[in-house]
């Protein structure tokens, strides 16, 4: 559901330092925004402190949001938690692969260029959709 973003009260948070918000500002901008931040029916911020913060960098009038029916003092203060928590960061490993492959889809060979070339012309003369 989309929720006024002037209308979300950000209460006292366990994250004090909310990082690079420039940075998660422009994957919002790229991207939009790929998970709710999650608020009370009051209103009240649960999760999400830093893309609500990155969003009123962009000047976002509204934000995409869950909404939980009164939830307790306890429940709020967990669901903080467990989203910073239940999270891992990819291995060096894994962002080389990562890397490697997305230069390879965004840079492909000379002979898959030519492969997607002729692939798009019989999509063309016969006129087939993607």
């Amino acid at each position: 559901m989309q929720v006024l973003v002037e209308d979300i009260i950000a209460r006292k948070r366990i994250r004090k330092d909310l990082g690079d918000i420039d940075a998660l500002a422009e994957s919002l901008k790229r991207y939009g925004q790929i998970n709710p931040i999650v608020i009370s029916n009051k209103n009240v911020l649960i999760a999400g402190g830093r893309r609500l913060e990155a969003a009123k960098h962009l000047g976002w009038r509204t934000i995409n949001a869950v909404i939980l029916e009164n939830p307790t003092e306890l429940t709020r203060l967990e669901l903080e938690i467990e989203e910073n928590v239940q999270r891992r960061d990819f291995t060096i490993e894994e962002t080389a692969e990562a890397t490697r492959r997305m230069y390879r889809l965004q840079h492909p060979g000379f002979f898959r260029r030519i492969l997607n070339a002729i692939i798009q012309f019989f999509k063309w003369l016969f006129r087939i959709k993607d």
